[in-house]
C-alpha cells in the first residue's frame, strides 16, 4: 500500500513546479494539451498490459444478481461496527481535507500576488511528503497496530493543515503541505488499507472496497461545492470587515486578501485533528484489529474444522 503511494506521488514532485513555470510560456491551453498527451500515454499503457481474469471458482458467489452485488458491500460494512466506524472517520476527515484544500490555491495566489511558482512549490511539497512517507512505511512496515497509524496519522495530518492556515510565506506553507501529505496519504491510507485487506476476504474485496470508497468520499463533493461559496460569501468578507472577530482571528491567520480562506484551511485542520483523536473514544474503532478476526485466520479455522469432520467420518 505504501509503495502504491510512491507511484502516485513520484510524478507529482516535478509536475507542479514545471506547470507553474510553463504557464507563463505556453499558457493554460498549452498545459491542457500536455495533460491530454500524458493521458494518451496512460491509456496506451493499459492497452498493452495483460490483466488476467480470475477463474469463476475463485469468486465467492455470495449474491445472485447485479443489484444484490451492489448492496453487498453496504451489508458487509454495516454488520461490522469497527469497519463502519473507520469509514465514518474517513468521511469526516475527507470533508476537512477537501474543505481546506479546495481553497488552498486561491489562498496562496491571493497572498503572493498570483505567484504560480510559489503555489507549484507548495504542491510539490505534498508530493515529496507522500514520496518520503511511502518510502519510510515500505521499509518500516508501519505501526504494529495499524489503527494507531490511522488515528494518529489523521491528527498529525491536521497539524499540517494548521501550518498551511497560519503560514504567511513559502517556508511554512511548504512544511504544512509536506506534513499533511506525509501523514494523510502515506501513513493513514496505507494503515487503513492494511486493516481492510486483512479483514475482508479477497473474493469480496472488490465489492466491499468499492462501497468503502463511495462512503469515504461521499462528503468530498459537498465540501468542494460549499468551500467556494463560503469563501466568497462568508469567510473573506468576515476577515475584511474589521469586526472584533476579524481582529482576533487576524492575529492567527493574518490580514488582507486570502485570510478568510486561510481560516477555512485552519478549520479543516481542526476537523482532521478532532476526528483522529475522537476515534480513540470508541472501543469498536480502537480495537477493530482484535475484535474482528483476519480472513486468513478464519480460513485456517475452517480448514481445521473440515479436516476434523473428515476424520470423524473416517472413524
Amino acid at each position: 500500500s505504501s509503495m502504491l503511494s510512491l507511484a502516485d506521488s513520484a510524478s507529482g514532485i516535478i509536475a507542479p513546479l514545471l506547470g507553474g513555470g510553463l504557464y507563463a510560456v505556453i499558457g493554460l491551453r498549452g498545459i491542457l494539451m500536455v495533460d491530454l498527451s500524458t493521458l494518451l500515454v496512460a491509456l496506451g499503457a493499459l492497452l498493452i498490459v495483460h490483466i488476467p481474469e480470475p477463474k469463476r471458482e475463485e469468486i465467492v458467489a455470495a449474491t445472485s444478481s447485479f443489484w444484490s452485488d451492489c448492496i453487498f458491500g453496504f451489508k458487509y460494512i454495516l454488520a461490522r461496527r469497527g469497519l463502519l466506524g473507520i469509514q465514518l472517520l474517513m468521511l469526516g476527515v475527507n470533508f476537512g481535507i477537501t474543505f481546506g484544500f479546495a481553497v488552498m490555491a486561491p489562498m496562496i495566489l491571493a497572498r503572493t500576488g498570483d505567484n504560480s511558482v510559489v503555489f507549484g512549490a507548495v504542491q510539490m511539497a505534498g508530493s515529496v511528503g507522500t514520496l518520503v512517507g511511502g518510502t519510510i512505511v515500505a521499509v518500516w512496515g508501519g505501526t504494529k497496530r495499524k489503527i494507531h497509524g490511522v488515528l494518529i496519522g489523521m491528527a498529525l495530518g491536521g497539524i499540517g493543515s494548521l501550518l498551511l492556515g497560519v503560514g504567511r510565506g513559502l517556508v511554512v506553507w511548504w512544511a504544512g503541505s509536506f506534513v499533511s501529505s506525509f501523514m494523510a496519504v502515506s501513513i493513514v491510507n496505507s494503515s487503513n488499507q492494511a486493516i481492510w485487506q486483512s479483514k475482508v476476504p479477497p473474493p469480496m474485496q472488490g465489492r466491499v472496497f468499492a462501497t468503502r470508497r463511495l462512503l469515504a468520499q461521499a462528503m468530498i463533493p459537498v465540501a468542494t461545492l460549499s468551500a467556494g461559496f463560503l469563501a466568497d460569501r462568508f469567510f473573506e468578507p468576515l476577515m475584511a470587515s474589521g469586526s472584533s472577530t476579524a481582529r482576533v482571528l487576524g492575529h492567527v491567520v493574518g490580514t488582507g486578501a486570502g485570510t478568510g480562506m486561510a481560516l477555512m484551511i485552519l478549520l479543516g485542520g481542526l476537523i482532521r485533528i478532532g476526528f483522529g483523536l475522537g476515534g480513540y473514544a470508541f472501543r469498536s474503532i480502537r480495537n477493530v484489529e482484535t475484535d474482528l478476526p483476519d480472513h486468513d485466520a478464519l480460513a485456517a479455522l475452517a480448514g481445521r474444522e473440515s479436516d476434523a469432520g473428515a476424520a470423524g467420518v473416517g472413524l
